[in-house]
C-alpha cells in the first residue's frame, strides 16, 4: 500500500508505534518521519523508549499497535509484517561486530549480491568515502576504533539502505575522536542521500548531528523540531534541563505577573495564587559590576538586580562556575562566566537575568 510519493514524501514514517514490556509501557504513541537525506536524533535519558523503537522498525521487535512505513509503503504493522532483511534499512549500534576473521573488504562486502567485480568496485568506493582505501586488506584488530567504526559505516551503507538506524554508535569511542568521526560520518551518509534515525542520551551530539530532534521521555515523544528551536523554546522545565544545568526561580502568579527578586514577570492563564517557575541557565545570568552604589534599579532589558554573595568558584576550562547564595531568600543560583573569574567567597555582587532567556512554567507538583 503506498499512501504517499513525490519529493516531499518521507522516507521512513511511523505511526503510533506501542510496545509494552510486562506491565511497563516502553513505547506509547511516538510518530514520526524522516526525509531522505535528513537526520533525526531520538534524544531522552536510558529507559525512554529509544532503543526500542529503532529495533520495532528495524524488525528485531514487533510493535503492539502502529505502523511503519517506508517511501509510503506499508512494511509493518499488526498484521502485516515484512521480514527485517527485505527492509533496506541499514544498522549500526555501538558495538561495531565486525567479523575478526574476515578482510576489511569481506566485511564491507558480507550484505552485497552480485558479480564480485560488482561488489569490489562498492568496497573501494565506500572504504575511499571513509579514508580506508588503505586498510582495505588488512584485518579489523589492527584498526584503531574509530577505523573500526569507519568499516562499520561502509558496511552498513553497502546494500545501498533507504534507511540508516544508529543506536548510540558513537559512544564507544575516545572524547577527542568523537567528533571528528561523527562529522566524517554525517558527510557520507548526506552524500548517500540515506535517511537516518539515530538514537543518543547525549544532547550535544543531538545538536551537532540532527536536522531534527525528537525529544523523548517516557516512552512519548515530548518535543520535535529544529534543534535550535528545541533549545531556544522548551516544552517545559524538564526539556531545559536536559540540555543544560538550570536555575530555578520560585514564586506565585498574581494578576497575570510574577514578582521575583529579579522584577516582575508576565504570566498570562495563570490562575492567582498559582505556583510557577521561572527557569534560567547559568550562562543567562549577568554579573553588574558597575552597580555598587546604585542598588537595585530596574534596566530595560535585564530588569531588577538581586544581590548575592559568592559561595564558591571554580575554572572549568573555557568558562569559570560561580556558586551564589542570594540575600532576599539564602536561595542558591550557579552562573558561568568566560575565561577565569574566581572571585573569594563571600564577595557581594548585584546580578541581572537575561529576560528574553528566561522560560516560565507552571511549577511541577
Amino acid at each position: 500500500m503506498n499512501l504517499q510519493t513525490g519529493i516531499d514524501a518521507p522516507r521512513l514514517e511511523i505511526r503510533n508505534l506501542r510496545k509494552r514490556f510486562g506491565n511497563r509501557q516502553v513505547v506509547d504513541d511516538v510518530s514520526l518521519s524522516v526525509k531522505p537525506g535528513q537526520v533525526t536524533c531520538l534524544l531522552g535519558p536510558s529507559g525512554c523508549g529509544k532503543s526500542t523503537t529503532l529495533r520495532m522498525i528495524a524488525g528485531v521487535d514487533m510493535q503492539d499497535s502502529g505502523e511503519i512505513y517506508v517511501d509510503g509503503n506499508l512494511i509493518c504493522d499488526t498484521l502485516f509484517r515484512i521480514p527485517p532483511e527485505r527492509r533496506q534499512i541499514g544498522l549500526m549500534f555501538q558495538d561495531f561486530a565486525l567479523f575478526p576473521h574476515m578482510s576489511v573488504a569481506d566485511n564491507v562486502a558480507f550484505g552485497l549480491r552480485g558479480a564480485t567485480a560488482d561488489k569490489r568496485a562498492r568496497v573501494e568506493e565506500l572504504l575511499a568515502k571513509v579514508n580506508l582505501s588503505w586498510a582495505i586488506d588488512k584485518y579489523p584488530h589492527v584498526l584503531s576504533g574509530g577505523e573500526q567504526q569507519r568499516v562499520a559505516l561502509a558496511r552498513a551503507l553497502a546494500p545501498r539502505p533507504r534507511i540508516m538506524l544508529m543506536d548510540e554508535p558513537f559512544s564507544g569511542l575516545d572524547n577527542r575522536l568523537r567528533d571528528g568521526i561523527r562529522d566524517e560520518t554525517l558527510a557520507v551518509l548526506k552524500e548517500e542521500d540515506t535517511a537516518v534515525l539515530l538514537v543518543t542520551h547525549e544532547p550535544e551530539e543531538a545538536m551537532r548531528m540532527a536536522d531534527e530532534i525528537a525529544l523523548m521521555r517516557d516512552g512519548k515523544i515530548v518535543q520535535q523540531g529544529a534543534p535550535y528551536n528545541i533549545y531556544n523554546a522548551p516544552v517545559d522545565k524538564q526539556a531545559v534541563a536536559f540540555f543544560s544545568d538550570i536555575n530555578v526561580i520560585r514564586s506565585r502568579s498574581n494578576g497575570a505577573l510574577t514578582d521575583t527578586p529579579f522584577g516582575q514577570f508576565l504570566t498570562p492563564g495563570f490562575q492567582d495564587g498559582e505556583a510557577v517557575e521561572v527557569v534560567i541557565r547559568p550562562q543567562h545570568i549577568k554579573l553588574d559590576f558597575d552597580r555598587e552604589g546604585r542598588g537595585p534599579l530596574p534596566t530595560p532589558t535585564d530588569g531588577v538586580a538581586a544581590r548575592g554573595k559568592v559561595k564558591r568558584a571554580r575554572f572549568m576550562g573555557n568558562e569559570s562556575l560561580v556558586e551564589f547564595v542570594m540575600e532576599h531568600d539564602d536561595s542558591e543560583l550557579h552562573v558561568t562566566v568566560p575565561n577565569v573569574f574566581l572571585p573569594k567567597p563571600d564577595t557581594p555582587l548585584w546580578l541581572t537575568i537575561r529576560r528574553d532567556r528566561c522560560f516560565v512554567f507552571r511549577a511541577e507538583v
